[in-house]
């Protein structure tokens, strides 16, 4: 129903979307995930025109909305829109807010339009508040009238702007449910929302922008329990992170050790949980750079991207993450001396749930999971 191809919008030197290309198909669920101000409302609004596209093509049902020649307004009323601040008219009852639009526009009497209306408000379980006017609805009935009133104009597709982030949480799940059985019913609909479990249960893909892209894309299933690319999977498991780069074995390892201590704190890790960390960088740098092969790694340093450094926490998974990536030449990242007796190694292992190694891209990438207790 929705073919996009190369989108893009500036606001003065501001480039907000850079190059969006994708499909959505009759029936679909999209949710649209990503940071804030990566383009995911901008894309929305560029879809039905209220941002005018800076440049590429936006067809809906195989109608190109930038040309000239096309009524728009014709091509909106098959696409209803629901924003995070519901937009009702404040000095209009529930009832002429869904009323309205028909009346005006699709040209139906009174009595067929508040039919409807009354079918809708049901729907939505609002019925009761038909005489009602906004003042005297708390938000999530405001964003269940929205809905209702959206659905009043018979669209083919519905764009959601967040629906749930203006709500208190505990109306925020009466509205995930009107819009749960929209999707059951089979409406086709794009959904920018931070709402995880709820995107991870109501969709049939996910978009993840990034940068003003979409940086990755997939079923549910790959995007949150197998995302291919780094962001993402940040993003999903709304990961802090610590960098530091190596570019020699002469680097400062009492300005990193201090930049580590620095990241600690502010995360609230326990002082063990901290020494701990330290200690599984100190030795896997030791059996990386300071051994028999050490000048001749010091060599692959300076001519490839150095060593990477980090340390990634997930909130949500109370996990820990120790990478390290470096040239492939360095596989295995922890080499072996003849003269090792394994100590490194033992106290490596003893403070790690498990050691994983692969080559991607020319580099090798160590992770070890911190054991956590």
């Amino acid at each position: 129903m929705i073919k996009v191809e190369h989108l893009s919008k500036t606001f003065g030197e501001l480039s907000v979307l850079k190059d969006v290309t994708t499909e959505i198909k009759k029936g679909e669920v999209i949710s649209i995930i990503g940071p804030s101000g990566t383009g995911k409302s901008t894309f929305l609004r560029c879809l039905n025109l209220l941002e005018r596209p800076s440049g590429g093509k936006i067809w809906i049902d195989e109608a190109d909305i930038l040309d000239p020649k096309t009524d728009i307004n014709l091509i909106r009323q098959k696409m209803g829109m629901v924003f995070q601040n519901f937009n009702l008219f404040e000095h209009l009852t529930v009832m002429d807010n869904l009323t309205l639009g028909p009346i005006k526009l699709l040209k139906k009497s009174r009595e067929e339009a508040e039919k409807r209306a009354m079918e809708l408000l049901l729907q939505v379980g609002l019925a009761a508040k038909y005489n009602a006017f906004p003042e005297e609805l708390s938000g999530g009935q405001k964003q269940r009238v929205a809905i209702a009133r959206c659905l009043s104009m018979n669209p083919e597709i519905i764009l959601f702007d967040e629906p749930t982030s203006a709500l208190d949480p505990t109306m925020v799940s009466e509205v995930l449910g009107v819009i749960r059985r929209l999707a059951q019913d089979g409406m086709t609909m794009a959904i920018v929302t931070h709402e995880m479990n709820f995107a991870k249960d109501v969709s049939s893909r996910i978009l993840f922008m990034n940068e003003g892209i979409i940086y990755e894309e997939g079923t549910p299933e790959q995007i949150f329990e197998h995302p291919k690319k780094e962001k993402t999977r940040a993003f999903i498991h709304q990961i802090r992170n610590f960098q530091y780069h190596i570019e020699n074995n002469a680097f400062d390892f009492y300005a990193m050790n201090a930049e580590i201590l620095k990241f600690c704190e502010k995360n609230f890790f326990p002082i063990k949980k901290t020494r701990n960390i330290g200690l599984i960088i100190e030795e896997i740098l030791q059996l990386c750079l300071n051994n028999e092969k050490a000048a001749e790694r010091n060599d692959i340093l300076k001519k490839t991207n150095g060593m990477e450094v980090m340390i990634l926490y997930s909130e949500k998974d109370s996990e820990t993450e120790i990478v390290f990536s470096a040239d492939q030449s360095f596989q295995n990242i922890c080499y072996k001396t003849e003269d090792d007796d394994g100590l490194s190694m033992m106290i490596i292992e003893g403070l790690t749930e498990s050691i994983n190694e692969s080559v991607t891209d020319n580099r090798v990438v160590m992770r070890l999971k911190l054991k956590e207790n």
